[in-house]
């Protein structure tokens, strides 16, 4: 694949042995970086600074790539299906420790996760406080409000990270929480990750990551005023009735991963919203790289990863994480 100007550019500046250190003076940001933030228009400088915090840091700094680290799977499945496989990973420090190593561009987790090593590891790596949740004993399509902006700010984050189930029954009411969690978080000058999962009672396994699901709900969020959002990589299948005839006349090609990834980020007003993807259910090494190419090829942001990282041993774990740099490097 023919290496990007702007992310060559990226790198050499990345890489440069007269790189301007930081506290030295401003925090400096490359084109590409700057013509990511011109795409924000309304946000004030707080805010724009906090997102160019998590662009810059890290082996991705600068590129316009992010890989992300989150850790809410033991709110969300439970400690033992979470972290058994990798027992340090009970350990919050550990993950803060893996993100850091690895030179990822963020750690998301809820709000015990990043308490439990904010002192240890502050300004360390930008930190986004997960202010929902869900877990595996519930029995609706819903998650509670279990952070604040507050918080976030106390612990020195860069953003808040807030899940929508688009299809649920209690979508409407999620979406209205978001709204004043979203305000409040822009107005201390804090940026806004959304997690768009479409669940429901309309929606099978298939449904939640068919193509036009997909794409449907990551324009959801970019709607809801998110400024990074995250969904899972789409299928090839398209699920609403009455969108099959638009993609079937519109001749919109879901033939490959890259083509699928090309047209939600088009959903996501065309490119001008900060998109990454999920690593899925835990796979083979072969497979998830093949899904992390398609991701780069389609001109996804990134990728947010975790169970198929710090559930593998921690050197295993960091070799992965390396490989994944690469390829959004276009080194791979």
């Amino acid at each position: 694949m023919a290496q990007d100007p702007g992310v060559t550019d990226a790198l050499r500046w990345a890489t440069s042995a007269t790189k301007p250190k930081q506290e030295n003076g401003p925090m400096r940001i490359t084109p590409v970086v700057k013509s990511i933030l011109d795409k924000y228009e309304s946000d004030n400088p707080g805010t724009k600074t906090n997102l160019a915090r998590i662009l810059m840091e890290g082996r991705l700094g600068g590129t316009g790539k992010l890989v992300i680290l989150p850790v809410d799977q033991g709110f969300e499945h439970g400690p033992a299906r979470s972290f058994a496989p990798n027992p340090p990973a009970y350990d919050p420090h550990y993950h803060f420790d893996l993100a850091i190593e690895a030179g990822l561009s963020a750690y998301a987790a809820p709000l015990g996760m990043i308490e439990a090593g904010a002192g240890t590891y502050a300004g360390s790596i930008p930190l986004i406080l997960k202010v929902n949740s869900s877990n595996s004993l519930a029995v609706t399509k819903d998650q509670a409000v279990t952070g604040t902006v507050a918080d976030a700010l106390r612990l020195g984050c860069s953003a808040i990270g807030f899940t929508i189930y688009p299809g649920s029954e209690y979508a409407f009411d999620q979406m209205e929480e978001l709204r004043e969690l979203a305000e409040e978080a822009k107005s201390a000058g804090l940026a806004v990750v959304v997690w768009s999962y479409p669940r429901g009672p309309e929606l099978d396994k298939k449904a939640e990551t068919a193509l036009d699901i997909c794409a449907y709900a990551a324009h959801m969020a970019a709607l809801l005023g998110a400024h990074i959002i995250k969904v899972k990589p789409p299928t090839d299948a398209v699920s609403l009735p009455a969108a099959q005839k638009t993609y079937e006349t519109q001749n919109i090609d879901r033939s490959t991963l890259a083509k699928r990834v090309e047209h939600v980020m088009q959903a996501s007003f065309a490119g001008r919203r900060i998109v990454v993807f999920s690593g899925g259910e835990t796979t083979g090494t072969d497979q998830l790289l093949d899904t992390i190419r398609g991701l780069r090829d389609g001109g996804a942001n990134g990728s947010i990863i975790g169970r198929n990282t710090f559930q593998r041993p921690r050197a295993e774990a960091l070799e992965l994480l390396g490989k994944i740099i690469d390829i959004f490097q276009n080194k791979a």
